[in-house]
């Protein structure tokens, strides 16, 4: 296998999340539950590896996805979905490891993803991948604040 075919495998692989953008109809709803799955593989691990499983995983969709976009020849598809599991482990940094709260976040998390609050519209309309990692950043930053007010007026 050539070295470019090699890394352009690489970028798909990752910027799908192990293919699991592929599945079909909706992508980054799975993505999204992959992200939960993550977050249950860290269960009771200490918060500074889940804060730097983050980061690695945000700097592996900053370096991919905007790769990914070209490969594939459209803007931000569907089937990148490496952006949705960073956004979903954002939205649980720091919650309770209770199954009512972690399908309140995956709710949440996607409702702010569809809904792109200010700033994540103005994010997405950027080209390569700040555009489509920034505005799942922002909604797993809003999905986590809304959940730790429930949290504490509850």
């Amino acid at each position: 296998m050539k070295l470019a075919a090699l890394s352009n495998l690489l970028v798909k692989t990752i910027s799908t999340f192990f293919f699991v953008g592929y599945l079909p109809l909706i992508p980054g709803t799975f993505g999204s539950i992959a992200g939960i799955g993550i977050f249950y593989l860290f269960n009771g691990r200490s918060w500074a590896g889940y804060l730097l499983l983050i980061f690695c995983i945000m700097i592996l969709g900053l370096l991919t996805s905007g790769r990914a976009e070209k490969l594939l020849n459209r803007k931000d598809p569907g089937c990148i979905v490496i952006d949705e599991v960073m956004g979903m482990l954002v939205a649980l940094s720091f919650l309770p490891h209770d199954p009512k709260i972690i399908i309140l976040a995956f709710f949440i998390f996607r409702i702010l993803d569809t809904l792109k609050p200010f700033p994540a519209g103005r994010l997405q309309n950027m080209h390569g991948a700040v555009g489509v990692m920034g505005d799942d950043l922002v909604a797993g930053i809003y999905a986590n604040i809304v959940l730790q007010l429930i949290l504490r007026l509850s």
